[in-house]
């Protein structure tokens, strides 16, 4: 079956149709800004142009770039924080009339290498980090989603949080070539290393694109390789996520 996967970002807001039993977009992404505001009502706005977008009913997949428990968004991460004990899911579904399944992004993603990407058949504690405005952390344990693990927001220095210095969207607000931003992503990853010790760790979001470019500073023992479905890991984990969670009536 083709479903719609929906992946939020801070920046960007983008959509496809997937495959659900190959994971294969067989449509091209289709991308809209986020709107300014990033609150609810204006980021339901740009989930129905997408809809509308594909022309599609039936059941969506999205990741959400924060905390979400149940469908309900916990912790604003970097959006508006009106977003705080929303539930995304029926605040989409209302607007939209079609029924949804919402996760954390970095969950997504994680869905995504875990049913067909590299972290496929993996076993024991599986870390997907996806990079973009902020440092999302996606977690599997012998394939099993272990949800809202939200490694980013530990506090670092003289930042409230660490994903405010070694996000993606940090190497830009600084001016940083990939080299130099890669030592900060090191020590972040060395921090994730220490705490929670993972087996292997995939780097998924728009910096896995730049692998090359900054891979020879990361210096962990944790083997670490970067996300084959690269920046689409988003969509098409989310429809993944939509399937696999059986939150959706056939």
């Amino acid at each position: 079956m083709e479903v719609l996967g929906i992946d939020i970002g801070g920046t960007g807001m983008k959509g496809a149709l997937v495959n659900a039993e190959t994971g294969e977009m067989t449509t091209d992404r289709f991308r809209v800004q986020t709107p300014g505001s990033r609150g609810p009502q204006e980021m339901a706005g740009v989930v129905q142009e997408i809809i509308d977008h594909f022309n599609y009913s039936g059941p969506v997949g999205c990741g959400f770039p924060t905390i979400v428990k149940n469908g309900v968004c916990t912790s604003p991460g970097n959006l508006n924080p009106e977003w705080v004990g929303t539930n995304i899911e029926d605040l989409f579904s209302q607007h939209t009339g079609q029924q949804f399944t919402v996760v954390n992004d970095a969950d997504a993603a994680g869905f995504a290498s875990m049913e067909y990407g590299v972290g496929k058949g993996k076993k024991g504690f599986v870390l997907m980090i996806t990079v973009g405005t902020g440092l999302g952390s996606g977690a599997f344990f012998n394939g099993e989603l272990l949800p809202n693990f939200e490694l980013g927001q530990m506090p670092y220095k003289d930042f409230k949080k660490i994903e405010d210095y070694a996000a993606a969207s940090a190497r830009e607000r600084d001016g940083l070539s990939y080299e130099k931003w890669g030592k900060r992503f090191n020590k972040f990853l060395n921090y994730v290393e220490l705490v929670v010790n993972p087996d292997y760790i995939i780097v998924g979001g728009g910096a896995s694109k730049k692998w090359n470019q900054y891979s020879h500073m990361i210096q962990i023992q944790t083997p670490i390789v970067p996300a084959e479905l690269k920046n689409n890991a988003g969509i098409i984990g989310a429809a993944a996520s939509c399937v696999h969670m059986h939150r959706f009536e056939q």
